[in-house]
Parts: C-alpha cells; structure tokens; sequence
C-alpha cells in the first residue's frame, strides 16, 4: 500500500477568501488550452489568430462550467432534482460530469461558429488536441481532494483515502484518468493533428479515445454510492455515457475518410461590392 499524501485541497487562504487545488485545475486547463490554441493558430495559415482563439477558450469555458454542473445534476443527481430544483445552484457542494461539460462545449463552439462565421465541426477539430490537458488536471484535483476515489483493492499502489468511510484499500483511479484521459489523449490527438486531416476526423478521434479510456477506468473506480451498477453487476453510468462517444466517433471517422473533405486552407476575401466598384469608376 502507498500511503495517500494528503493534501490540504486548499492551495492558499487569505482571510475569508479560500482557493481549492480543483478551481485552479480547471484554470490550468484554460490557459494550456489558450496557449496551445495560440501554437496551433500559427500554422493555420489565417484561419485563426490569438484574438478567436482567446474568445473560443471564454466560450468554451462558460459551456464547461454550464455543461459539467447540469450534466452532473441531470445524470447523477436527477432525482434529487426532481424532489428540489434549486440543487443546480448549489455549486458549493461540488460536481461537475464531463459529459454534461462535452455537451456544454459542443453548444459553445456551435455559438461561437455562428458568430466567426466559421463550419462548427472546423471549430471541434481544431479545439480536441488542446482539451485533453485540461481532463488531466482536472483529475489531478479530484485526487488532491480525496474524492472519486476506485474500487477496493490488495494492489501494491493501492490507497486508503481519508474521505473514505470505510477506510478501504483503494484503486487511485483518479491518477489512472490522469495518465488515459490527460497525459495519452493529449499525445494521441496532438501527434494526430499534426497534419491536416479531413474534417471530422480529429473530433471523431477524441470522442473514441476518451470514450474508450472512461469506459476501461470504470472497471476501477468505485460507482456513485446512490446510483451503483446499472446492470450486469458491472455498468456503471459513466459507461454507459461512453459507450455513444465510441460509436459515434467512429461514424465520424468513418465519414472523414470517406469523403475526405478539409477545411479551407485560409481565410477567404470577401469580394468588392458593385456599389464600391461603381464609386471608384466615378472617381
């Protein structure tokens, strides 16, 4: 057994002002995804800049923030819902679900193509390669917490977590979504994008693997004590939310390679108006 670390989940205190370990996760997440958006929009000849990237990370963090405390309500606290409402506002209790976030971000970039008159699954592809850092701290947080811990387990690295109730020897599942979800999605979708692919495809590729890693880590980590094992004596919820993603990526896939359509090469020039072409004439 590895003896947890425990660490104070508050990172600074000042007075009455206290900041969690997790909300500066979730800020490592966005200024990575800043700074490797702005990398990327240096080889996209014209088509992005520091500008649309900064405004696609503020979209993309008002879905996350939306998305995951809905999504977490709606998907694993519904009932709880039902009985009262304003549960949804009590953000001091924690809980935030990826999908709920996912769908959130998806929403997001819809508004945010619409307005830089751009194709949203453009948008999707060039925004996947810079999430997975952001999954990856995010775990790191819920391990700092002692929170989300695994399954029960004689392994060598095995855990017992202070929040823990029963005092168990645990999987540290959270560092298993570290290592799948952060550090090997980020080196998959970044290696993948390298090159130009058709649209769809880098979007297709995040939703496979990261499904594919959420469904293997449920196999260690211990399910929601109020919902447990949906079926089978082994699906949990969080497979069967990942179980479309690698469905569904697939079919993007699928569909990029089999009409291999790629986003414009640059920006297109809007042509000159006739009434502008009219008034030079006349001078």
């Amino acid at each position: 057994m590895i003896v947890y670390p425990n660490i104070d989940p508050i990172a600074i205190s000042v007075g009455p002002i206290a900041v969690h370990w997790y909300g500066i996760m979730y800020l490592i997440g966005f200024v990575s995804a800043y700074y490797l958006g702005c990398y990327r929009a240096k080889t996209s000849n014209g088509l992005w800049d520091q500008d649309k990237v900064s405004d696609m990370i503020f979209y993309g963090a008002i879905g996350v923030i939306l998305g995951g405390r809905v999504g977490y309500i709606l998907f694993y606290q519904f009932a709880s819902f039902i009985d009262n409402p304003l549960i949804v506002f009590r953000i001091w209790e924690g809980g935030m679900s990826f999908h709920g976030g996912l769908i959130g971000v998806i929403i997001a970039m819809y508004i945010f193509a619409k307005r830089y008159n751009k194709h949203m699954i453009d948008v999707l592809d060039f925004v996947a390669p810079v999430v997975p850092i952001g999954l990856g701290a995010g775990r790191l947080g819920n391990f700092i917490g002692g929170e989300l811990w695994g399954r029960e387990t004689d392994v060598s690295w095995a855990m017992i977590f202070p929040h823990d109730p029963l005092q168990l020897t645990r999987h540290p599942s959270q560092l298993y979504q570290f290592a799948l979800e952060g550090a090997a999605l980020f080196a998959i979708l970044w290696f993948f994008s390298r090159r130009q692919k058709p649209r769809y495809a880098v979007s297709g590729m995040f939703l496979i693997f990261y499904g594919l890693f959420r469904i293997f880590v449920e196999f260690f980590r211990e399910p929601d004590a109020h919902i447990g094992y949906l079926a089978f004596g082994w699906l949990t919820e969080g497979q069967l939310l990942s179980f479309p993603m690698v469905v569904l990526g697939a079919g993007l896939v699928a569909l990029a390679f089999k009409f291999n359509t790629f986003p414009p090469a640059e920006p297109e020039v809007e042509p000159k108006s006739k009434k502008g072409k009219a008034k030079k004439a006349k001078n």
